[in-house]
């Protein structure tokens, strides 16, 4: 066992885990918060799909005492109250998710593409990015239009600050 602390969406925990614990796991299973989905436990679907230390990472394959000390945010973490992201927003306006299964991971991943692209997307660079996402029920061709027009909206609020 081992004591770890993580930052999980502006909120420090510190938890006694097995040191084989995923992060998935410590998400889910100790902090019970169940956005973050498990879906193939081998790094091929992005359902788990996390933001760690300003970096998109598939949550089943890290171990949880590999982030201690990180900041990791969550789908639960992007909304400020009820103010849903734009990225959550544009899914829902533009109809990118079926099931659902896969949304959380989609969304995440997409949040930190606007972010380090600075909202600079085109669909053939969102495709390549997301191929390592996986959903069964969409056809990506929402998904894609979801996050372009989320990446739109970045680009406007920023360019506009500017």
């Amino acid at each position: 066992m081992s004591s770890i602390t993580i930052s999980v969406n502006g909120t420090p925990y510190t938890r006694d885990v097995e040191d084989r614990t995923l992060l998935v796991h410590f998400i889910r299973d100790h902090l019970a918060l169940t956005g973050t989905h498990v879906g193939c436990d081998t790094t091929q679907c992005g359902a788990c799909t996390v933001v760690v230390d300003g970096k998109a990472v598939k949550s089943c394959t890290v171990l949880a005492v590999s982030a201690d000390g990180s900041d990791v945010t969550t789908v639960e973490g992007l909304a400020d109250g009820d103010n849903l992201h734009d990225v959550q927003t544009a899914f829902h306006e533009h109809h990118g998710l079926q099931c659902g299964f896969c949304t959380s991971g989609m969304i995440m991943a997409a949040v930190n593409m606007i972010k380090r692209h600075d909202g600079m997307l085109d669909e053939a660079t969102v495709r390549h990015e997301l191929e390592g996402n996986l959903c069964r029920c969409t056809g990506y061709h929402n998904i894609i239009k979801s996050v372009l027009a989320a990446a739109e909206k970045h680009r406007q609020r920023n360019h506009a600050a500017a």
